[in-house]
């Protein structure tokens, strides 16, 4: 026979109570990490999560029974069983569907998730007062095939130089894995498809600097043993593991805010449930001025005008979205028939 069921608690979060069933599940078996340590570890890292969630739709990746069960991705709350408290924000998805997603007001709904079985939180760029115009450009540094979290780094490094001549502060963390993630806090006046523009006039600007270590081939066969810009994270409906954001893996990393200077120098798995909350709680939040000035984006629109007259134009969306205005046929090029060949 088993052991004795933990029985459920109610804990006091920013002024609600919230329930936590089953405290004792295992959600990371390799580690013995339970629900419990879960639900504690966002209570642990509260400013940190909120500097990331607060007012942002955000998508919740949950595993009701641990890591290795069942995943999914909710993106709608619940019609029943909620509690009162709880907000909300409509999102539209490139569909034209809708749906009201959790869009976390104070640490409450941060722990009511947990409750639910979360473990990653998909922050949208976005805030509840304009879900249609991002505040927040995101460059995800991604590490292909033959290259790891040191080619990132040093990719990372090539972007801060570019953004110190465009004047602007750039935001790093880990991703929880090989990448690097790279915030930049803009001012919410573009839509998601100019912000994508800008995105990618970034990524090329980048690309043409450093192109044996940086691609911004959208098609696998084309990116080599390079560190993928990924720009389509700033197409609607695309989102990253939020700073603080545990990740679904082995060693319960955690996506990390740092320094620029402290990229140079980290191990991203030495950043986990166990080890993030004495960190912050020590040295601060490395991301606590994030939102101090917002950027005008509009030299990488320019950017984006010079490259479109150059021949350069818009690069794929991912397949799960309507064709878009301006945007190359999606297929492989190992494919199209049409490509020509030298």
């Amino acid at each position: 026979m088993g052991g004795t069921k933990a029985a459920a608690e109610e804990i006091e979060v920013a002024g609600h109570t919230v329930r936590l069933s089953s405290p004792d599940r295992v959600i990371f078996p390799q580690r013995g990490f339970t629900k419990a340590d879960v639900f504690h570890y966002y209570l642990s890292v509260g400013e940190g999560i909120m500097r990331a969630l607060r007012d942002r739709p955000t998508t919740l990746q949950r595993f009701p029974e641990g890591i290795e069960g069942e995943m999914f991705f909710q993106k709608r709350v619940p019609t029943r069983g909620v509690p009162p408290w709880i907000r909300t924000a409509e999102i539209s998805f490139p569909s034209g569907r809708k749906a009201a997603e959790l869009c976390p007001a104070d640490l409450a709904h941060v722990a009511w998730a947990a409750q639910m079985g979360t473990v990653v939180f998909h922050a949208w760029p976005v805030r509840a007062a304009d879900v249609d115009r991002p505040d927040e450009l995101r460059i995800d540094l991604d590490p292909q095939p033959g290259t790891d979290f040191a080619d990132a780094v040093t990719a990372a490094g090539e972007l801060r130089a570019l953004l110190d001549e465009l004047g602007v502060a750039g935001w790093p963390k880990t991703s929880g894995g090989r990448g690097v993630h790279v915030y930049l806090r803009i001012q919410p006046r573009w839509t998601f498809v100019e912000v994508r523009r800008a995105t990618i006039a970034l990524a090329r600007e980048l690309e043409r600097r450093r192109p044996e270590l940086v691609t911004t081939a959208w098609w696998k066969e084309e990116r080599g043993s390079r560190v993928f810009v990924d720009f389509n994270q700033m197409a609607r409906d695309r989102t990253i593991a939020c700073a603080y954001s545990l990740r679904a893996n082995a060693r319960a990393t955690v996506s990390t805010p740092v320094d620029w200077d402290e990229l140079t120098q980290v191990d991203p798995d030495d950043f986990d449930l166990r080890s993030v909350p004495a960190r912050l709680a020590g040295r601060g939040d490395p991301h606590a001025g994030i939102d101090d000035a917002p950027w005008d984006i509009s030299p990488l629109l320019a950017w984006a005008e010079r490259d479109a007259a150059a021949g350069q134009g818009d690069l794929p969306y991912p397949p799960e979205y309507p064709k878009m205005p301006g945007e190359p046929k999606r297929v492989q090029p190992s494919k199209d028939r049409d490509r020509k060949t030298t």
